[in-house]
This record gives structure tokens, sequence and C-alpha cells, in this order.
């Protein structure tokens, strides 16, 4: 009898332990912030309540915290451990109105906030709303009157800093993140940011911020194991953008498939920070309209790395550049880093004369100089070389329409363009271009196959430039004849081999 009973009481206490361990409670136990004291409406705000049922969650190891149907106006909550933060279907989450009612944990303020914090997740099929552009007119007014001076106001484009305008989401060093199904809309600067955060996944997500200046759909640094996927991205400023802000650390490890993305900028960004790097990422099956800059960019220009890049299935419309890759030197103390071992398949583009993004209201920012369409570019600089990049299916479709009375450069002065070494790394940070196809400088390892470049109207330049390019092999290439009568320009390349190329090939000087 006294066995048996130990036995029961060991039953009950392993049972106990299962239902009120914190990972079985975090899926059983559902906190309704309206329990807390949230009423819907739009007057005033549930800050407190809402916090007040994460809190309670937390307390008691986790869950599920509920925001039903309804209108709830918050400034700024803070995420914890093995807490999901559900949003019903017609639930809305407002950020409130007021800039001073958000805080910052870490680079900036946000509406909701996570530091140092595991197994989180914000899920539902409601949505998340800044408010963005009335928030950061309300941060300018406050800065013009003397209420709360913004010390890094930028008076040359009229608006406040990122430090008075908060994102909607803004994570650092946490630890299994999952966000899925949620619409995320109109946030006052970058509207989710991640830091050095590790095993990520964003499905299924609806991110329409096209509110403000910098509505860069997903800002990623330095995080590793990532996965966005199903992701529906319309953003005023970069769609997926990769950065690296800390040395010996990087993104690795990413996976992005399956989304479509339009964007005032690039659709698909890596690098405008890569001070640590990129490694191992993979990008297919996107699809991209109406975008001012790249469909893909590729950037190290901060010491960082850059490589183990595969892209394809890329199918992009209305959009002003197609391929972007840039090995700079814009930390000009520090080492130069590296690019290599990038591969592109299967990418159709269609660059149109008139800028892609007029739809927006906050449009790409002019460019101070008169110019033809931007053709592709690969280019490293002096001594340093983007290394083994293969393009391969590769369709793109120019609209022509150069003008060589607009502005004009010369295939035999090539040593007027400028390097630009430190320049903020863009596809038009070079200037004028002397081909209207693809421009290749600092090159060492590039393999062509079937690519395909034709023109809606004739254009006076030439289709490639290629300026001081090692191995270079093309292996089927398909041009229109609508352009330069010099197709393939050459100056200092060497080991070069050309198959099922049936077009003039011009060296200039130093060819192999």
């Amino acid at each position: 009898m006294r066995t048996l009973t130990i036995r029961l009481v060991s039953l009950l206490f392993v049972i106990g332990c299962v239902l009120f361990s914190p990972g079985a409670n975090a899926q059983e136990k559902i906190y309704n912030i309206s329990a807390y004291g949230a009423k819907s409406g739009t007057e005033s705000l549930q800050t407190k309540y809402i916090q007040a049922a994460i809190d309670a969650a937390d307390k008691n190891g986790g869950g599920k915290v509920l925001i039903p149907k309804g209108r709830f106006v918050s400034g700024s909550i803070i995420l914890k451990s093995n807490i999901e933060l559900y949003l019903e279907e017609g639930a809305v989450l407002l950020g409130s109105l007021e800039p001073r009612d958000y805080i910052k944990l870490n680079r900036w303020k946000s509406l909701i906030l996570a530091d140092n914090e595991q197994n989180i997740s914000i899920s539902g099929k409601g949505e998340i709303n800044g408010r963005g552009r009335q928030v950061a007119l309300n941060a300018d007014s406050l800065h013009h009157s003397g209420i709360d001076i913004d010390d890094r106001y930028n008076a040359r484009r009229m608006r406040p800093s990122e430090n008075k305008r908060p994102q909607l989401l803004e994570f650092v060093h946490c630890k299994g993140i999952t966000i899925r199904d949620i619409t995320l809309r109109d946030a006052a600067t970058w509207v989710q940011s991640y830091e050095q955060c590790e095993d990520m996944i964003f499905d299924n997500m609806t991110i329409d911020s096209d509110a403000y200046w910098n509505n860069d759909g997903f800002d990623i640094s330095d995080c590793k194991n990532i996965r966005i996927t199903n992701c529906d991205v319309n953003s005023a400023d970069d769609g997926i953008c990769l950065k690296s802000h800390t040395p010996g650390v990087m993104n690795e490890n990413v996976y992005i498939g399956n989304c479509t993305v339009r964007s005032s900028a690039s659709a698909i960004k890596f690098g405008t920070a890569s001070t640590g790097g990129f490694k191992n990422v993979t990008i297919e099956n996107i699809k991209i309209y109406d975008t001012f800059r790249s469909a893909i960019a590729l950037e190290s220009v901060d010491g960082g790395i850059l490589e183990d890049v595969t892209v394809r299935n890329i199918e992009a419309v209305n959009t002003g550049n197609a391929i972007f890759i840039r090995l700079g030197h814009r930390n000009v103390d520090g080492a130069v880093g590296t690019l290599k071992n990038v591969s592109i398949k299967n990418v159709k583009v269609q660059i149109p004369f008139d800028r892609p993004d007029a739809a927006y209201d906050l449009r790409g920012p002019e460019l101070s100089f008169f110019h033809n369409p931007f053709p592709a570019s690969i280019a490293g600089i002096p001594g340093y070389y983007v290394e083994n990049v293969t393009l391969e299916n590769i369709s793109v479709t120019y609209p022509g329409r150069s003008n060589n009375g607009l502005t004009y450069k010369s295939i035999y002065f090539l040593d007027n363009i400028p390097e630009n070494e430190s320049g903020y790394p863009e596809f038009h940070m070079f200037g004028e271009l002397p081909a209207w196809g693809m421009f290749v400088r600092h090159v060492d390892g590039l393999k062509m196959k079937n690519i395909s470049f034709k023109l809606d109207e004739p254009d006076f330049r030439s289709a490639f430039v290629f300026d001081d390019v090692k191995n270079l092999e093309i292996d089927g290439l398909e041009l229109d004849d609508k352009g330069g009568n010099k197709a393939l320009v050459m100056r200092n390349v060497e080991k070069v081999s050309l198959s099922n190329v049936k077009t003039e090939v011009t060296c200039i000087e130093g060819c192999d």
C-alpha cells in the first residue's frame, strides 16, 4: 500500500510538472488584455493595461496575451520570454500619436520592444498600425515649438531624426522569435528591426508602410538562422534589408523565399552597413514591382565579408535596376572586406524609362545630375576584386532612349569613371556609365551563361563594359541589335572564354 501511494504521488508530481511547466503554461494560459482593464477606442492610452497582461503572463512563466477585436491605442510595450502576443482578426493595436509615449531600450524608440528575451512571438490576423506620418509630424512640431528638441534634427531634409520617430518592432539579443500572419502598417521610421538575434521565423506577414521616410520593411542586423517566407512587403524605403553593424558578428544562415516586394528604394538589399558581414544566404522565388532602385543589391563596403550567396527565380517589373554588386571601402581607416561566391540564376527584370516609384507619396530622392538609364553593375575597387560570381539565365529588358547630348561617357576614357571607393553604395554611385546593359570592373572570376539583354528603343551605348576583369567566361549571349555598334568592350581583361557569343568584341587595351 505504501509503495502504491509513493508511486501515485510520484505520478501526480510528474503530471503537475507537465501541466504547470512554463512551456505548457505558455501554450494553454490566455491573458486577455480586456481582463486587465483595456478598452477599445481611440481616445485614451491602453499601454498600462496591455503591459499588465504581459507582466502577468511573465510572472506565471509565459502564455498567450490576447488582443481581442477592437482598436487599442498604446505607447511602448515590452514583450517578455515565453509570451505570444496574439491579435485576433479585427484587432488593431494603434500606436500613440504622442511621440513622448514611446521609449527605447537600445537603438531607437519602438511600439513593441524586447531585449534579451527567448521564445517570443507575435501572431494572429490582426494589425499593428503605427500611424507613423502623424507621429512624425507631431515630433516635428514638438521640435520646432521647443517642447522636445531633436538634437539630430535633419534640417536639410526637414524632418525629425530616427531617434524621435518610433519603429513598430525592435528586438535585440533575442532567441527564438516567430512572427506570422500579422499585418504591420505605417511606421514613423523603420517598420521592424532585429539586432544580434537567433532562430527567427517570419511567415505570411503583410508589411504595408509607405507613411513616412525610412520605412524599411525588414531591417535585420547580425542575426543567425533566419527564415522570411510568404511575406508581402510594400515599403517607402528598402524592402528586405540585411545590415551588419558589429565587427566579428554577421548575418548567417538566411533564407528568404516566396515573397512579394514593392519599394521606393531597393527590393532586397545587403550591406549599407557591412561591418561584420553576411554568409550562407539563399534568396528565391521573389516577385518585385514598382521599385525605384535595385531588385537585388549585394554590398560589402565597411570591412565585412559577403560570401556564399545564392539568388534564384526573381521576377521584377517596373524596377529601376536589375543587379548591383559592390565591394567598397567606406571604412577608409580599416581593412577592405571581401565579396565572393555569389550565384544569381533565373532572373527576369523589366526596367522602365520613367521613375518606377511615381505612385509613391514619398519617393526616392532625385539624383543631383543628369543621367541616362543605368545598367546593372558589378564593381570592386583597385587591388580588391569581387570574386567568383555566376550569372545564369538572366533576362533584362531595358528602355533605351539614352541621349548622348544629355550626358556622355566615352568607352575610350574609362579612367574618367570615378572609383568612389568610400561612397555610399548605390547603383548610380559612378555617375553616367558607358554601357546600357552591364558595367563590370575589378572582378576576378565571372561566369555568364544564357544572358539575354534587350532594348525597347535604341541606345547609343555599348551593351557591356568589362574593365580590369580576370577569368571571364561567357556561354550564350543574346543582345538587342538596337544597341551601340561596339557591343562588348574590354580593357585589361585576362583569361577570357567566349562561347555562343555572336556579337562584336572591342578590346581597348590589355586583353588576353
